[in-house]
């Protein structure tokens, strides 16, 4: 993180601007949980979590080798997941969503699916059920669907999917990166969203293309 101020922001922002295609919006009473001063721009926000997710990675990767499948499909350890990759950046990280979303289950089921999910995928592991791959799209699908962090629901279940892929020594998924990144617009989010989307239909078939392309 830079030297920049990391106090709680003074002010309230009513607005960080546009949301990327497929993203829950960021409301008042989100943005005031937010740490760094300066930002005032989504761009500004994008490059604190890009940072803060950074600094978080070598941490998970560590607990992907050393916890295993079954630890890393944890309820406990997503959490968890959520406040290192974002703790630097929002008052709420890794705290459970509690206002109804553009997408996603009620805030007074999310605690049960989540667990439901994660308990299906370590079922997947035990069983050998589907491919790796598909198992690790599925895990992102299920859990992206449920939604159950107030943002920065879609980095923090793609981290997981490539953990879960590295705790079994498989290659992480690339997430479309030769077409551009998922945090803005670019012809990887449309592709992504699409893919998303079809997971139901086709058995996340279009879900796992995307992430290896």
């Amino acid at each position: 993180m830079t030297d920049r101020a990391q106090e709680p922001s003074p002010f309230h922002l009513k607005s960080i601007g546009h949301e990327p295609e497929g993203a829950t919006p960021l409301k008042p009473e989100d943005l005031e949980g937010l740490i760094p001063t300066f930002v005032a721009t989504r761009d500004d926000l994008n490059q604190v979590e890009y940072e803060s997710i950074a600094r978080a990675v070598p941490w998970a990767r560590q607990q992907a080798t050393r916890l295993g499948p079954v630890g890393i499909l944890d309820y406990r350890f997503l959490f968890e997941l959520h406040q290192r990759m974002y703790g630097e950046v929002w008052t709420w990280a890794g705290t459970q969503r509690r206002r109804e979303t553009n997408i996603g289950v009620a805030p007074r089921q999310i605690s049960t699916q989540v667990k439901q999910v994660l308990d299906e995928a370590r079922s997947w592991h035990e069983q050998d059920v589907f491919s790796v791959d598909e198992r690790a799209a599925r895990l992102h699908h299920r859990l992206v669907s449920v939604h159950p962090f107030p943002n920065g629901n879609g980095r923090c279940t793609r981290l997981i999917a490539d953990l879960y892929l590295r705790s079994v020594g498989a290659a992480p998924f690339t997430w479309g990166s030769g077409h551009g990144r998922l945090d803005g617009a670019s012809h990887a989010r449309t592709t992504y969203i699409s893919a998303l989307e079809h997971a139901e239909a086709d058995g996340c078939a279009s879900l796992v293309a995307f992430a290896r392309s």
